[in-house]
């Protein structure tokens, strides 16, 4: 079975992004950094590998570049993948396989990245390089004018997905489309475990971060820093968690000694927050199919002080069996497809596919119906997905309260909108056992 969500349970590409985005301005191209950009995008494209691990190992792999080189790479190959339908329209490639189009894939986004990303005007003149010898600028800008009047080209979706999304968003669509093809912001949750808001601004500096309105421990970082290299992160002051995300953990409706399963906790990261609601009271277990994340869980518990969580490997659902009843909160923040949270991940949209949709559906159908007999009677359970699609939230909770009415009710649900809220795309609901 998946993680928690489509590609999105190994490192967050924002979070990859934070240790490498400066903000400047490349003003002259290197024949080795687009080389290795190239290379980048073969390992994503044809090997079928994960984004941020491509970068981070593509990034390791020449200790001379800089950081302006770095940051080179690392901007030039998520930014292709997010446009890189738009890209290959403007390019006229319809299917990158050899290197050549790769290379002509690569010089296409140098010429258009000024107008898209800058609102420039003119193309830029490419280098007189053999790889670019068959580009014709005046082709490319034209092509690219056609293109952003096609939706599904101007917002870089397959056209599946931007079927399903209009099918099941509705109105609201078009614009979520655009605000999941905006970089991410960084954002951080303050450990209150450790320390409190105020302190963790005085550390980073008050005119660099700023709180964010309706959650209490979030701070938005306004300018890139390598957080994670800080002594105040490594003592466990905070952690890199979107606003979104940080709203499901208090939707728990947790209290100091009570004891909560995170059932579908990954690396944890609501587990911390959970940990750090409860004030180090009652008890948490955090469980997962997959080991690797819970021994990372751990590492992350330790360095954040946790004291009251355990971790437990589901390697059957005779498991799930014997916990039947034991718990007061139940979160299960199910596998799903990611769709909320594009602008992290957007190598994930051109993964996925309608098969895994529909099979996944089904996963969280299943775990909804075998993981709720954790909670004790007159408990809670909270249902979330990182998915801007109902239904794999809100039809998922329809179905299985009716299916269960004698025995649960529903309390409350809440959603987040990347495009009015500017925070990731995640669906919670409150259901409460009878």
């Amino acid at each position: 079975m998946p993680g928690k969500c489509f590609l999105v349970c190994s490192r967050s590409l924002a979070n990859f992004v934070v240790l490498f985005h400066l903000e400047i301005e490349i003003l002259k191209l290197y024949k080795g950094l687009v080389a290795a950009t190239v290379e980048a995008l073969q390992d994503i494209f044809v090997k079928n590998r994960q984004a941020d691990r491509v970068v981070e190992q593509m990034l390791k792999s020449n200790k001379k570049w800089g950081a302006r080189d770095r940051a080179f790479i690392a901007e030039n190959v998520y930014e292709t993948v997010r446009w890189w339908r738009l890209v290959k329209y403007a390019a006229q490639v319809d299917k990158a396989v050899e290197a050549d189009d790769f290379w002509r894939l690569a010089g296409v986004w140098q010429l258009i990245k000024p107008l898209h990303l800058e609102g420039r005007e003119a193309l830029e003149p490419l280098p007189e390089w053999t790889e670019f010898e068959a580009i014709n600028p005046e082709t490319v800008g034209q092509r690219y004018r056609e293109g952003l009047e096609i939706r599904k080209i101007a917002q870089s979706i397959p056209d599946w997905i931007d079927g399903i999304g209009e099918s099941e968003v509705g109105e609201q669509w078009s614009a979520e489309l655009v605000a999941l093809n905006k970089p991410a912001p960084v954002v951080l949750r303050v450990n209150t475990l450790k320390s409190d808001l105020a302190s963790v601004r005085a550390q980073l500096g008050v005119d660099i971060t700023e709180p964010i309105h309706g959650v209490p421990e979030a701070l938005l970082l306004k300018k890139r820093l390598n957080v994670s290299g800080l002594d105040s992160f490594k003592a466990g002051h905070f952690e890199i968690q979107d606003a979104g995300s940080q709203l499901i953990a208090p939707y728990l409706d947790v209290r100091p000694g009570m004891s909560v399963i995170d059932a579908c906790a990954g690396a944890g990261g609501k587990s911390l927050h959970l940990a750090a609601l409860l004030g180090n009271t009652g008890s948490i277990l955090s469980m997962d199919i997959e080991h690797h994340k819970l021994q990372e869980l751990e590492r992350r518990a330790a360095r954040n002080g946790v004291t009251n969580l355990t971790t437990m490997h589901i390697s059957s659902n005779k498991i799930i069996e014997t916990l039947s009843e034991t718990t007061d909160r139940l979160l299960l923040d199910v596998p799903c497809s990611g769709l909320g949270v594009l602008r992290r991940n957007p190598d994930s949209k051109w993964k996925l596919k309608p098969e895994f949709l529909d099979k996944i559906r089904k996963v969280q159908a299943q775990i909804l119906e075998n993981y709720s007999t954790m909670v004790k009677k007159g408990g809670k359970m909270v249902y979330a997905t990182c998915s801007i699609l109902p239904s794999e939230s809100e039809e998922q909770v329809r179905a299985f309260t009716k299916r269960h009415k004698a025995d649960w009710q529903f309390v409350s649900e809440h959603r987040t909108s990347p495009a009015r809220d500017g925070f990731d795309g995640f669906y919670m609901a409150l259901l409460e056992r009878k």
